[in-house]
């Protein structure tokens, strides 16, 4: 099966039809979306800051990290999950469009600037945990993480700018 049958499967399924034709579907699941979002980014932020060494300074690593974590993950799971029922509401015009793939690409690197912290710096972090100041990779990750979210956001908003007309 190519992307493109693939794509026009999912556009006719009985829950695509839904999302799209539905009043409520859609702006209750953008909402969740966008509210998770919120939670997301500012414990991410929280989080960075930490490693930037501008806020917290006194708390252990080990401890922001076992607090935040969580509602990290938490978040992060329920945006995914909000995004994947959005794209399902017309894969075939969020997938035609440039910026959805550009967003798709730096979520990838978002995953993957977290699983090179966690393999790298982040391994270490009994070193550093008591440190106001962090090691310089555990900064620059911070940086990336910031950077990437800020274009995140800023794409998933330009999608709909991007979509063609109904």
């Amino acid at each position: 099966m190519s992307l493109a049958s693939f794509l026009q499967w999912l556009y006719n399924t009985p829950f695509s039809i839904t999302m799209r034709e539905s009043l409520w579907a859609e702006p209750i699941v953008e909402t969740i979306h966008v509210l998770t979002l919120t939670l997301f980014l500012g414990f991410a932020v929280l989080l960075d800051m930490r490693l930037l060494g501008v806020a917290m300074k006194r708390r252990r690593m080990s401890e922001v990290l076992g607090q935040l974590n969580p509602w990290l993950f938490g978040g992060f799971a329920v945006m995914i999950v909000t995004g994947v029922l959005l794209f399902c509401a017309d894969p075939i015009a969020f997938y035609s469009t440039t910026v959805f793939k550009v967003k798709m690409i730096m979520l990838v690197l978002a995953g993957l600037n977290v699983l090179i912290f966690n393999a790298t710096v982040g391994r270490k972090i009994a070193e550093w945990d008591l440190s106001p100041t962090t090691p310089g990779g555990a900064k620059l990750a911070a940086v990336v993480s910031l950077v990437l979210w800020v274009f995140i956001i800023s794409a998933g908003r330009w999608i709909a700018y991007a979509l063609p007309p109904p």
